[in-house]
């Protein structure tokens, strides 16, 4: 092997595979590293798996309910195994499409793990075989990790992350999660259509907390009425593991409880794998556990860039493939132009869906905007009443002067796949009226984005 390159990536998940990909059309020599599967921990242990899991709590669902749509289903078995078993041959056939997309695309992959010995020079290992390896530019893209609670050591079995969570023989009987944000609440809802009791942990004083007020109150009116106890404003102070079961010492407030459980999942979000990869060696400016990068993803040495998990939040694989592309065009000098961090949408898979981008209603006002709010019910939409999902709205925030769409907040049928008209609009800086005015097919969920922009400004039809 020729151990000489234009440019290595240093991960590949879907900030590096993509990030290998681009610079290998743009015509560098490319090599990217990575020690485990190619697709990093969205394809193999996150975004992809956990969605084939939600689908299949969203059939179990749909089953328990049928009766509304004239169909009576007197029995039926939950194959637990099955369903975690499609999860993996998903991840697996999608990381061997990878793999075909590295050979396509003339991209030398080395396993193994990389480590930094010098500017232009990076060490490979493999058990006990070392490569060495030169290129004039390197991408780290070396992703996240779960984090943990202070204190609370992860046993994989009674204690456990969200990739141990995926793969657990059979729904236990209860669980508690800790960490009310997208990755909790996710896995609450799986576990709980599989007949799971789920008890939720959250420090804030919301679920969601990221997210707009008004969703976040909706989402845990769904969660409890599905039977999932919800703990805000809770901090957790100890984790118990006895032989049979695991006992969460937590306070809210001045009171203390103990909540029992035989499985408790940690969900608190990521942070950057940033060690042991030969950073401090090359002086690698970091903060709070991340890569400091600019705005194309250069860290402080000029021909190192970072992206995605590792460079700090927002902790999303579009965003990570969205840097790849940035970092290479910069490269190589394309006239580019940076990330737009204000137009970028967030989902939460769970039922209802979540989606949302740019202000919520609190932000919108610090920044000083002065408001126009629209909001449309799903209970008012012909569509979402036919597929039997009338829960939820679609809350869209202008400025009052301009009517310049500052931030969209939906929680409902198909969330995740509405946002992305609020995201073209907001990217060609379309005002109210083109959202409002805008023929929308009928009869679609999609309209409840028309109707709500009409309601902002006082003219809502339905």
């Amino acid at each position: 092997m020729d151990n000489s390159f234009d440019i290595i990536i240093l991960g590949g998940g879907p900030g590096g595979y993509v990030a290998a990909i681009r610079a290998s059309q743009l015509g560098l020599k490319t090599a990217i590293i990575e020690q485990d599967e190619l697709g990093g921990v969205c394809l193999n242990w996150g975004c992809i798996p956990t969605k084939a899991l939600l689908k299949s709590a969203e059939m179990i669902d749909s089953i328990k309910n049928a009766d509304q749509y004239g169909i009576k289903i007197s029995s039926y078995k939950i194959e637990y195994g099955k369903i975690i078993d499609r999860s993996r041959q998903i991840s697996e056939r999608l990381s061997k499409g990878i793999s075909f997309l590295m050979k396509k695309n003339n991209i030398t992959h080395i396993q193994g793990r990389g480590v930094f010995t010098a500017q232009d020079n990076i060490e490979v290992s493999k058990g006990k075989k070392i490569t060495n390896l030169k290129s004039k530019h390197f991408i780290i893209a070396t992703g996240g990790r779960p984090k943990n609670v202070p204190g609370v050591t992860l046993d994989g079995k009674q204690i456990i992350s969200s990739k141990e969570a995926m793969i657990l023989k059979k729904p236990p009987k209860d669980m508690v999660i800790i960490g009310g944000g997208a990755i909790g609440c996710e896995f609450a809802y799986f576990y709980n259509s599989c007949g799971t009791k789920i008890t939720m942990i959250e420090m804030m004083d919301r679920i969601l907390p990221m997210e707009d007020k008004d969703i976040s109150k909706e989402l845990r009116k769904q969660y409890i009425d599905s039977g999932i106890a919800i703990n805000t404003n809770t901090v957790v102070e100890k984790v118990e593991k006895l032989k049979t079961k695991v006992k969460v010492h937590v306070k809210n407030g001045s009171k203390k409880t103990v909540i029992e459980s035989s499985v408790v999942l940690v969900a608190i979000g990521l942070t950057g794998n940033i060690e042991d990869i030969g950073l401090d060696l090359l002086s690698i400016k970091t903060n709070n556990g991340s890569i400091t990068i600019d705005d194309y993803g250069q860290t402080n040495i000029s021909n190192i860039f970072a992206i995605g998990d590792v460079s700090g939040p927002p902790w999303l694989a579009h965003v990570a493939s969205a840097q790849g592309h940035l970092a290479v065009e910069k490269i190589v000098d394309h006239n580019t132009e940076p990330i737009d961090y204000n137009n970028i949408p967030s989902c939460t898979y769970c039922q209802p869906q979540v989606a949302s981008l740019g202000l919520t209603e609190i932000q919108a006002k610090e920044a000083g905007f002065n408001i126009k709010v629209g909001k449309f019910y799903f209970k008012s939409s012909g569509k979402a009443l036919s597929i039997g999902k009338p829960v939820g709205f679609v809350k869209i925030i202008f400025d009052s002067k301009y009517g310049e769409l500052l931030g969209c907040h939906i929680i409902g049928p198909q969330a995740t796949e509405l946002i992305q008209e609020l995201v073209i609009a907001k990217s060609l800086e379309a005002t109210w009226e083109n959202l409002a005015y805008t023929m929308h097919p009928h009869p679609t969920l999609s309209e409840s984005i028309m109707e709500a922009a009409l309601d902002a400004y006082g003219i809502g039809v339905h």
